[in-house]
């Protein structure tokens, strides 16, 4: 047999390292290898389809053996497009930021912000063994959809560079006598996969393109202006990359008049058509169609003429909207409603349904600045129910039209769209204005948070931003003043549990990731200005995790039982503490959020209201009295599925698919086992989430919601074949137990749903 090149034998000893740290036996792709006498490139090929194929349940540690051989590829095409040695695996991290730079890739900050001498430093500490950490599936998607590239397509930008140049985006305003030290700190947590970055910031840190944010939610106003002004905010922030929310309970039903010509109204159906279109027509970044959710008031009197119809294949196909995402705002009267029965156990709860317009109109209610307000503006509180009070008013008002249904029709309604198409997602209004610790911008029983976003993990204070007037100016220009409102945006990251739990850096992880997530705010560009305000006003973040059953499996808790239920509560709780006075600290040395006077963090009814009253969090309550806190809202949790899978984990806090699975996109189709997946761990995966008991889940997500001041992507897991009773009785929990969401009702017949990557932080 002919001497075999120096980078053949790189390809067998890749497989034989991995195979003997993995226990596994290699012999035969190391003979069929051998036997090949084929060029590098093809043997390192034929090895990884064998190592594929060769993930199971019983072996699935070959997942990193494949990645091993994937890294080996990326080195290769690295090297020869930079023009550096392969050998070295990692070139010259400034050349790298020279090159891309004049290329277009990067933003010139890099260059214009660092000293070569800074970037040399900072490149000493880039640690290549740390590559190993990566499973297959997690390096293939990084490399895939996040790694620099040129314009071409062609490799340049390696795991850890990316991880560096994230650092050096995030930290590149912070004083530069400390800059260096945040920035590998930042590195450290990144590169240890202790954490990640929101979709957005994975993709487009440091590059010349692209914001940084995941999310935005904006509030749509009666008006023609209103609505078009909306579409327009939306196609520009879609372009960049942003998932999409948007509230339009305020926008006048079908039959309603314009301009007191009565019946004129199309109601909000041909509207959202329209938004429909927008997410088809202008794309994220070229790779995929936008992403929007529209929510409506369950009391508006389109809610059952057309809205929860508009994604199923039943009916018009000239009123649907498939493309969008629909979710439903509901208050807690509207679920005690669901529960009046006869004495034959039949549901006889009425329902009435109101035009926000006619509302307006007809019953006269005013805010003390003079505003008309609409029941959309009003949430019961647990001392007074200011929504039941205007809702019994409106339903005794003997002008005011409505349509009036049982409310298990509208349940029935809702539950139907959500087995067949995964939404409408639920909203639970009441919950979530009462938990809202800035309601003193509006006040007690004033609603001030309307929906959520695309992910509904984020609940932050809305408005509808309006036109002023419009005039022309001395040079001609034709000018509209727009009074902004509050278009709130999502900060998103994550930490990964599994790992940053055992390693016992939760605390510093997070004082660190504070930072990061704050120091977005400052550095991003987002194209829509009252966006851009938002952001500064509040300075919101949202902080998450993932992997929560990749946990529960090493810490050996069964995901139906109480100790389950008992740990999210402990550990939500210190990761909630730790968050809370990162931002303190932050407050300290860069000042409170504009909007700290008078909220509850300042007052410290939060904690009251949270029953936190142990010796630290009273300490804590204290020097936030003191120092202010940084950010509006800091905690919610993203989905976490593409960011989770690069972390080598487990689903944002889902139970696993299966054991083993085939995970598959448009582009691709790999074998996938459990993390850490062995004859112990298998005892605490071996349920799949459909099999789960959904309660139990439910359960956990309360006792982890108490400790998360923004809200849960959280899923239900049902069976195609679920009884009506059963899935309702799920709801009911969901909002006994205090949810302030749920996200999609996946059944097991639903084909794949594709859902928005901006949150998948």
């Amino acid at each position: 047999m002919p001497e075999l090149k120096n980078e053949l034998q790189d390809v067998l000893e890749i497989i034989q390292t991995a195979a003997e740290k993995y226990n596994l036996n290699a012999t035969d792709i190391i003979e069929q290898v051998k036997d090949l006498n084929a060029t590098a490139k093809d043997a390192n090929q034929h090895a990884l389809f064998y190592s594929l194929n060769q993930i199971a349940m019983d072996q699935p540690q070959w997942t990193f053996v494949a990645a091993r051989l994937f890294l080996n590829e990326l080195y290769e095409k690295a090297a020869a497009n930079r023009g550096y040695s392969r050998s070295l695996k990692y070139g010259s991290f400034f050349n790298l930021i020279q090159t891309l730079t004049n290329k277009g890739i990067y933003s010139p900050d890099l260059l214009n912000l660092y000293s070569k001498e800074e970037i040399d430093e900072l490149a000493k500490g880039i640690v290549p063994e740390r590559d190993h950490l990566f499973n297959y599936i997690g390096l293939f998607l990084l490399a895939d959809r996040y790694l620099a590239k040129d314009h071409d397509g062609n490799t340049y930008e390696l795991p850890q560079e990316r991880f560096l140049i994230i650092a050096m985006t995030l930290m590149k305003n912070e004083p530069k006598q400390r800059r260096l030290e945040l920035i590998k700190e930042a590195y450290w947590a990144l590169s240890h996969l202790y954490m990640t970055v929101a979709t957005p910031t994975l993709s487009n840190a440091g590059k010349n393109y692209g914001q940084l944010s995941s999310c935005f939610i904006d509030t749509v106003e009666d008006s023609l202006d209103g609505i078009y002004l909306n579409n327009w905010d939306v196609a520009r922030l879609s372009k960049d990359g942003g998932g999409i929310g948007i509230y339009y309970g305020k926008v006048r039903a079908l039959g309603s008049d314009i301009k007191k010509f009565k019946g004129n109204s199309s109601g909000v159906v041909p509207w959202i058509r329209l938004i429909n279109d927008t997410a088809v027509s202008v794309d994220q970044l070229g790779q995929r169609q936008g992403a929007i959710a529209i929510y409506l008031d369950i009391f508006h009197k389109d809610i059952m003429n057309g809205f929860l119809d508009l994604k199923t294949n039943n009916g018009d196909e000239r009123r649907k909207a498939h493309d969008i995402f629909t979710g439903v705002a509901i208050p807690d009267l509207f679920m005690e409603k669901l529960q009046e029965v006869d004495e034959n156990g039949r549901s006889i709860g009425e329902w009435h349904t109101f035009c926000p317009h006619q509302v307006k109109q007809i019953m006269g209610w005013k805010d003390e600045n003079g505003n008309a307000l609409g029941l959309e503006d009003f949430y019961d509180e647990t001392d007074r129910k200011y929504f039941t009070e205007k809702y019994e008013e409106a339903v005794n008002h003997p002008l005011l039209p409505r349509k009036t249904y049982r409310a298990m029709d509208i349940m029935a309604r809702i539950m139907v769209a959500q087995l067949e198409t995964g939404t409408p997602y639920m909203f639970y209004r009441d919950e979530v204005n009462r938990q809202n610790p800035n309601k003193h911008l509006r006040g007690e029983g004033y609603t001030s948070i309307y929906c959520s976003n695309l992910c509904t993990e984020i609940a932050q204070n809305m408005s509808a931003t309006t036109i002023q007037r419009e005039y022309q100016d001395e040079d001609g220009n034709l000018v509209i003043v727009r009074k902004p409102g509050d278009f709130v945006v999502c900060n998103l990251s994550s930490i990964n549990l599994a790992r940053t739990i055992t390693a016992n850096v939760l605390e510093r992880l997070i004082k660190i990731q504070v930072r990061m997530l704050d120091n977005v705010i400052d550095i991003n560009t987002i194209p829509v200005g009252q966006a851009q305000a938002t952001n500064k006003k509040f300075r919101a973040i949202g902080l998450g995790t993932f992997g929560w059953h990749h946990l529960l499996a090493l810490k050996k808790l069964h995901w139906e039982s109480d100790d389950a239920v008992q740990f999210a509560d402990e550990l939500y709780e210190d990761i909630a503490y730790y968050t809370i006075r990162a931002s303190m600290e932050l407050a300290q040395e860069k000042g409170a959020y504009s909007q700290f006077k008078g909220s509850e963090w300042e007052t410290g009814k939060y904690f009251e209201r949270k029953q936190y009253t142990s010796e630290r969090w009273n300490e804590l309550k204290n020097e936030i009295a003191k120092n202010g806190l940084r950010n509006g809202w800091l905690m919610a949790i993203a989905p976490n599925s593409s960011t989770a899978k690069i972390g080598g984990s487990t689903d944002g806090i889902d139970p696993i698919y299966s054991v083993e699975y085939a995970e598959e996109k448009k582009n691709f189709k790999f074998k996938v086992t459990a993390p850490d997946l062995d004859h112990v761990t298998y005892n605490y995966y071996r349920k799949a989430r459909h099999e789960l008991d959904q309660v139990w889940s439910i359960k956990q997500n309360a006792a982890r919601q108490r400790h998360i001041d923004q809200a849960i992507s959280f899923n239900l897991y049902v069976r195609h074949d679920i009884k009506a009773k059963e899935l309702l009785n799920l709801h009911m929990e969901a909002w006994k137990q205090k949810l302030k969401t749920t996200y999609y009702v996946r059944s097991t017949s639903q084909t794949e749903i594709e859902e928005c990557e901006a949150c998948h932080s």
